[in-house]
């Protein structure tokens, strides 16, 4: 390795030491301890770093064994390298083919002593099909029905050999181009936003290489569109290159064609002098229409989807389980395929439906990281400084200090004490609040209550669990109780925390509108915040309020806006102010940067709404549905079968040959036909929340609400 090279990894490895907030509130940068990020990781990091360190082994070996071969062959390989450098995954072609081919014979080599095992089991333990064992074939070949078990052995073997190798291969060579294709969805959503934050920066006077480290640093916010811009950035200051250089580097690699559209057309208006503000702001508008279109697409798509899941996992499985009972009840076939189809293709049909509706569907970047602020406000316990703490001699005892000191350390310890018990207090008023913080954190109380509740239910009652049937009458219920259970409070509090979220989203454009219009009257944004404290019209009211108190005590506005921002964490809010504060600092005229922003919140709430309101339709049907598959099934368990198991009871009193009839079991039907209300009532409702909101989580509500029409309809009305 080079000194160059050397210095250049030095670079990376440093690590720049951020304050994080001490609270959910934003109050400031230090933790409650007063520590910094990297410190507090000290010993994750370390892990990281090991973890590192031999995966960067596994990844050598193929490279040293089978490198030098792949290098002879690299012109069979430009396409893989270019997908490599799109997905953004720092390995070489060679080293990364050389994994490929070495793990995939791994893997067929375990295929191998899989099917050898299997092999032994089918023929030694088990024995071979009838179907085998009775061949015959003609005098001429006769001779190979006494090699048989070899002739199985082998192919079993290489079954498992082709497919587990050929299997490990087909994801190595597929997943850059997997990789590169999220990359491009997750560049063209956020795109339209980078490229205002670019306008509103560039139009407050930072030059353009500013600019782009500005991008390049806010990944938490812009995600992709800041790593491609990174790169530009990394060119120039590690590579040497000139900016025209680096910029036509990022549009030859980049996976999205509109990123690479945004360069070509920027180096068009570098090299003739062109102005770059006004060029950002006219792509931001192209890339919003452009992004209002993809939306109409995507919800023809998912119109498309939800009719096929209606059609293919509610119709269709009903036609077949009506048409698989009457055979099953007339004699004439088996209930193994209503089985099926209710315990395995309700619900991994639903799970792949909801899955690919998940994979298709453009995500917001999650809950947003922490804004650093210039002042650092702790608020966490204080900690007696070392030049307090007492010391003792080699014999343990306490040496004798000044009373001054031991004074001083006296009130840090009742301080401390004090912040302990304000903190506990806070905690216990208001228990609930980790949970409508984190809904997922209600399984940690839901699942374990759930399993000791089952556990005590089953102890309780162990004399039931030697005769099947009375296990399964007894779990029943209880199984339905326990996923309820679950479901009930993630449920509850997740919408909880939407409703909280749309609300506040949903008053943010208005509260920069006026922002902008106070603004452009002459007022300076200090003013324009104190104005809008004084009233007191929607959710935003609160935090505004909180937001003048800031200013009022003395903090800067930009530190205001971002504790604001940290309050409320959600996407808009954080991305609009990051936003703001950025063009603020670069100039004081904001007025057009606050509109700009206005817009781009706007236009996210409105293809939100869209969204929604053209689901809603579907979700409408979702429920029809299933209200139909209930209905259906409900009649059929009441009317068909109960006439069945009657003509069966009569037949058996009166002597005669009651066939197939005797053999009925009516109560095996309807826990059947139960389970399946139930186990559609929980895949439609996942369904419907990925349609209508994009998020599973949100289809817990229509799980619910179903589940309880399946279990009501079954438990008291038959």
């Amino acid at each position: 390795m080079t000194e160059a090279d050397r210095t250049v990894d030095n670079v990376f490895d440093q690590e720049e030491v951020i304050p994080v907030s001490s609270d959910d509130t934003g109050s400031g940068q230090g933790d409650p301890e007063g520590n910094y990020g990297p410190k507090k990781k000290f010993d994750l990091d370390a892990n990281i770093d090991k973890a590192t360190t031999y995966l960067n082994i596994l990844k050598r070996i193929p490279y040293v064994l089978i490198g030098h071969k792949i290098k002879e062959r690299k012109q069979n390989y430009v396409n893989l390298q270019k997908q490599l450098n799109q997905a953004r995954l720092p390995i070489s072609h060679e080293m990364y083919i050389s994994n490929a081919i070495f793990y995939s014979i791994a893997a067929g080599i375990l295929g191998a002593f899989i099917g050898l095992f299997l092999t032994y089991v089918i023929i030694a333990l088990v024995g071979l099909p009838d179907q085998l064992t009775k061949m015959t074939f003609s005098p001429a070949i006769a001779f190979l029905l006494d090699f048989k078990e070899i002739f199985v052995g082998f192919f079993i073997t290489i079954v498992f050999i082709v497919g587990l190798g050929g299997l490990v291969y087909s994801v190595f060579m597929l997943y850059p181009g997997f990789h590169a294709g999220e990359r491009k969805s997750e560049i063209d959503m956020n795109l339209p936003y980078a490229v205002t934050f670019m306008y509103a920066l560039s139009k407050g006077g930072m030059n353009i290489l500013d600019v782009f480290r500005a991008l390049a640093r806010s990944e938490d916010t812009y995600g992709e569109v800041s790593k491609e811009v990174d790169s530009i950035v990394r060119d120039m200051d590690f590579f040497g290159h000139d900016l025209r250089t680096a910029l036509s580097n990022a549009s030859e690699i980049t996976p999205s064609d509109r990123f690479q559209d945004l360069i070509y057309n920027l180096l068009t208006v570098i090299d003739s002098g062109g102005n770059i503000p006004n060029y950002f702001r006219d792509k931001s508008e192209q890339y919003l229409q452009k992004a209002e279109v993809d939306q109409k697409g995507f919800l023809e798509t998912l119109a498309l989807l939800a009719e096929s899941y209606v059609t293919a996992f509610v119709a269709g499985p009903l036609f077949i389980i009506i048409m698989g009972v009457m055979m099953a009840v007339m004699g004439s076939g088996t209930s193994t395929m209503v089985y099926a189809i209710i315990y395995a293709v309700l619900p991994i049909g639903s799970v792949m439906f909801v899955v690919m509706i998940s994979i298709i569907t453009p995500t917001e970047m999650g809950e947003p990281q922490l804004l650093p602020t210039t002042a650092v406000l702790d608020h966490g316990i204080a900690e007696v400084p070392e030049h307090l703490i007492q010391l003792f001699d080699d014999s343990g005892e306490a040496i004798e200090e000044p009373e001054e000191k031991t004074w001083e350390r006296n009130n840090f310890e009742s301080f401390a004490k004090s912040k302990k018990r304000l903190s506990l207090k806070k905690m216990l008023e208001n228990p609930l609040q980790p949970m409508l913080r984190a809904p997922l954190t209600t399984l940690a109380v839901t699942i374990p209550l759930v399993l000791l509740i089952l556990g005590t239910s089953i102890a309780m009652n162990a004399n039931k669990m030697t005769d099947p049937a009375l296990m399964v009458d007894f779990i029943d219920d209880k199984i339905v109780f326990s996923i309820l259970l679950i479901i009930i409070p993630l449920s509850l509090f997740h919408e909880i925390k939407q409703m909280k979220k749309k609300k506040l989203e949903n008053g943010f454009p208005d509260f920069l509108k006026k922002l902008a219009s106070t603004n452009e009257t002459g007022m300076t944004l200090r003013d324009s915040i104190r104005l809008m404290a004084k009233s007191d019209t929607d959710a935003l009211s609160a935090e505004i309020k909180k937001m003048w108190h800031d200013v009022f005590w003395g903090l800067e506005v930009n530190d205001a806006l971002v504790r604001f921002a940290n309050r409320l964490r959600t996407q808009v809010i954080t991305r609009s102010l990051s936003l703001i504060t950025k063009a603020n600092e670069s100039s004081g005229d904001i007025g057009e940067v606050l509109l700009v922003a206005a817009r781009d919140a706007s236009s996210e709430q409105g293809m939100k709404r869209e969204r929604t309101m053209n689901m809603m339709i579907y979700i409408v049907i979702i429920y029809i549905s299933f209200l139909v598959f209930v209905g259906v099934i409900y009649v059929i368990s009441t009317t068909f079968l109960t006439e069945m198991a009657e003509a069966g009871k009569q037949m058996a009193e009166s002597g005669s040959q009651s066939g197939f009839l005797g053999n009925f079991d009516l109560e095996a039907y309807t826990r059947l036909f139960k389970h399946a209300a139930i186990i559609q009532g929980l895949s439609s409702g996942l369904m419907a929340g990925a349609m209508g909101e994009g998020n599973i989580l949100s289809g817990l509500k229509h799980s619910t609400i179903m589940i309880l029409i399946g279990w009501i309809i079954f438990t008291m009305f038959i």
